[in-house]
């Protein structure tokens, strides 16, 4: 088993080692290689996503990524920025699945901005459609308009598209990964505005006969929006598109406590996959050891379960991190009176000690 480690910027590289530590913990046998991305990987390279790094990621099993980004890169040329780094991840190695499961433990339902019966017991799943949309749709870039409400101005556009087929690739994806859970899917669009949302949800709903034992329904994305922090269990999978699942996760992440304990996967049709929190760099606090490695920990259970076909070994990690929680150990982003503060090392340490 190849695991291609790539930390990245700020407290990438803290969390990593954490997860590093737990995966070296478990009796398995891996190869682990580490190259550079990101901000980093512009500092030594002059690019974010090196061919060496790509290389490595591409002939791995699956890649253990931290974050990327910092302040300091906001005036490059978008094409080296250190976002563009996890962009041309997902374009080259088909990365078309993001699996962002949002669990509030129930250590943590008071660490959530909601009420507690809102949040108990919650178990989202929200699958985002990774390589299309607006994100990588074309044409795009700026020009003078010739038309418009202001012709003669300068403006910037983006083009939102998306083919039958990756629409029904998630779709599928969403039905099947119901069927393990409640068998509940909502498809979230914005059918009444965009045409291609229309047609999304007449691809999805043209899908979903496919599955008559799972339940469809379908929700403009502001209205998903809202359900998300007024009644959020009555969501079970959640499908949607690239722009429309990034903003939905990060707010679901809140839900749970914090965002450091959401982990997330971006498989392509292989089951080679990503795995990354799916929170960001956090210059600010980089270097202080206060980062929560929680979510990358995770996300490391979820590259041994989907990627690497060792089930147990990720229960053996989700368990751990469920008993250093029943501990009362906290980072500081999840601290309340009457637990312990620990830093991002000791958290390790102690999911370490936890898998026994």
């Amino acid at each position: 088993m190849k695991i291609a480690v790539l930390p990245g910027d700020g407290i990438g590289t803290e969390i990593v080692a954490e997860a590093v530590k737990v995966l070296k913990a478990l009796d398995l046998s891996f190869e682990m290689e580490t190259a550079l991305v990101g901000g980093a990987a512009y500092e030594a390279h002059g690019h974010p996503l090196p061919e060496a790094t790509l290389k490595l990621a591409q002939q791995s099993d699956a890649v253990l990524f931290g974050a990327v980004g910092d302040w300091k890169y906001d005036k490059l040329d978008r094409p080296l920025r250190p976002e563009q780094a996890i962009l041309g991840l997902r374009k080259h190695m088909g990365l078309f699945a993001n699996f962002r499961p949002a669990i509030c433990y129930s250590q943590l339902v008071h660490a959530s901005s909601l009420k507690p019966e809102l949040v108990a017991g919650l178990d989202i799943l929200i699958i985002r459609e990774l390589t299309g949309d607006i994100y990588f749709g074309q044409p795009r870039g700026r020009r003078i308009a010739v038309d418009g409400h202001f012709p003669g101005s300068e403006e910037a556009f983006d083009t939102m598209r998306y083919s039958r087929p990756e629409i029904e690739r998630i779709a599928h994806v969403a039905f099947q990964a119901a069927r393990k859970r409640d068998k509940r899917v909502t498809s979230v669009d914005k059918a009444n505005v965009l045409e291609t949302f229309q047609f999304w949800k007449d691809v999805v709903t043209e899908v979903g006969k496919e599955y008559p034992d799972v339940a469809l329904d379908h929700m403009y994305v502001d209205n998903a929006a809202m359900q998300l922090v007024k009644a959020p269990k009555k969501f079970d999978v959640v499908v949607t598109g690239n722009m429309f699942g990034d903003i939905l996760s990060d707010a679901a992440a809140m839900l749970t406590g914090s965002i450091g304990m959401l982990p997330s996967a971006s498989l392509n049709t292989k089951n080679q996959g990503l795995y990354e929190p799916s929170h960001g760099s956090a210059p600010d606090i980089a270097g202080q050891g206060v980062a929560n490695p929680l979510a990358t920990i995770l996300s490391a259970a979820m590259m041994l379960r989907f990627s690497l076909n060792q089930p147990e070994a990720a229960k053996r990690i989700e368990t751990a991190v469920d008993q250093v929680l029943s501990q009362g150990l906290r980072t500081p982003d999840i601290f309340s009176e009457g637990t312990t503060r620990v830093g991002t090392a000791q958290m390790g340490d102690a999911v370490v000690k936890a898998l026994g």
